[in-house]
């Protein structure tokens, strides 16, 4: 049995992880095998790929930065999804590669078709069953990002056209994919899109 493959796309701030963490509880308490992950850091080699990419000090040139997820990411997908999958689990990931295409093919200036190109190389093709993409103002995700308490990171200081100049990326990325993505209005009820994201994957599950 081959299993399935869920991701969480959007803008920081939008709740990814929370909805993640929720619909991991409800589909093990159905008795589903669920591997839970995350990129960049979603492997030992990941994790130093994450500090070298969020937490240096200066710059990173943009074809390297898109380099560097890439490179976490074929290494993520070889070693923990795929054997998941192989297993029959089902795969949750807090970010996969759409992230890529539209921070670095969009927010960085860079072509999205040749990020895209890039990971699709480095994943071997694989794509997910399906991507949830939570959509937010980026002006209210900053907003929820500063009530965190955490220090932002390398990407979370970027300016807030950035951020709305991605949050348009994953829109057209899900424009062209509608079959793939599933979009959540995340200026909703932390339950309401949990329902929602439920109803989703049920229908996908049978």
């Amino acid at each position: 049995m081959t299993g399935i493959f869920i991701t969480f796309e959007g803008i920081d701030g939008v709740g990814k992880s929370t909805q993640a963490n929720l619909l991991q509880d409800y589909l093990e308490g159905l008795n589903h095998k669920v591997v839970r992950t995350l990129e960049p850091g979603g492997t030992e080699l990941g994790q130093e790929i994450r500090q070298l990419l969020l937490h240096r000090k200066g710059e990173v040139a943009p074809r390297a930065e898109a380099l560097l997820f890439s490179a976490d990411r074929a290494h993520h997908v070889a070693t923990k999804i795929r054997p998941a999958l192989a297993e029959g689990s089902v795969v949750i990931s807090d970010r996969y590669f759409d992230s890529s295409v539209a921070y670095q093919g969009a927010g960085r200036a860079l072509s999205m078709e040749e990020v895209r190109e890039i990971n699709l190389w480095a994943v071997d093709g694989l794509l997910p069953t399906l991507t949830v993409l939570l959509d937010l103002d980026a002006s209210e995700a900053r907003a929820r990002r500063n009530t965190t308490g955490t220090e932002p990171d390398r990407m979370e200081r970027e300016k807030i056209e950035y951020f709305e100049a991605t949050r348009q990326a994953f829109l057209k990325l899900a424009s062209n994919e509608p079959d793939r993505f599933f979009v959540v209005d995340a200026a909703q009820s932390v339950e309401t899109m949990q329902a929602q994201i439920r109803a989703r994957v049920n229908a996908i599950l049978g």
